[in-house]
């Protein structure tokens, strides 16, 4: 798969690549995004650079991880979003903001453009978002941007050799009004509007 560029208002979104290795490894020093998100840590240049010259070009080039640097208009990095495909027709959210940027919606507003595209360009029909216990700044992002927060999984991810509870959630196409790809068969039915 070709890499996209997606806009927003205020963001735009596209892969990284290795001019961008340094504001990558600058903004993964924050300790918070060491201790909530899967990166080493410590988080050293190499890493950035196999990120932004292996991992996320390979990725794409795949279909298996569809990574985009969410950029402000002059160009600064305000954050990363990544969408990994998991089974037939679901994919997997994945988010960090850099400190300075945080608080001003850019990584809600670039979750709904991904989740918009992804559903409608690439025919996903479930996108699930899954954060450790505790991580209450990705839980506000996600519900924001509309998923059901669907419970907790114990044991549910791995970071860095220690499995940890996680919340898990879900957003479909229809809570974006859009379509799915393939048909889905509630198992409570929403009631209808007028029914009652």
């Amino acid at each position: 798969m070709e890499p996209v560029i997606l806009t927003t208002d205020r963001l735009l979104l596209r892969t990284v690549g290795p001019d961008d290795t340094e504001a990558v490894h600058r903004a993964a020093q924050d300790p918070d995004i060491q201790r909530w998100t899967t990166i080493p840590s410590p988080y050293l240049r190499e890493h950035a650079r196999s990120f932004t010259e292996r991992l996320v070009p390979d990725g794409w080039a795949q279909g298996s991880a569809l990574t985009f640097g969410v950029f402000l208009p002059g160009g600064e990095l305000a954050g990363m979003l990544g969408l990994t495909m998991h089974s037939l027709g679901t994919a997997e959210l994945g988010f960090w903001a850099a400190r300075d940027h945080r608080g001003r919606g850019y990584v809600t507003e670039a979750t709904l453009a991904a989740c918009r595209w992804i559903f409608t360009a690439v025919g996903v029909d479930r996108v699930e978002w899954r954060a450790e216990v505790g991580n209450h700044a990705s839980r506000a992002v996600a519900e924001r941007a509309g998923f059901t927060v669907e419970g907790t999984l114990r044991s549910g991810i791995n970071n860095k050799g220690v499995r940890r509870d996680c919340w898990v959630g879900s957003l479909l196409p229809s809570d974006l009004g859009l379509p799915s790809t393939a048909p889905y068969l509630p198992a409570h039915p929403r009631p209808q509007a007028g029914a009652g």
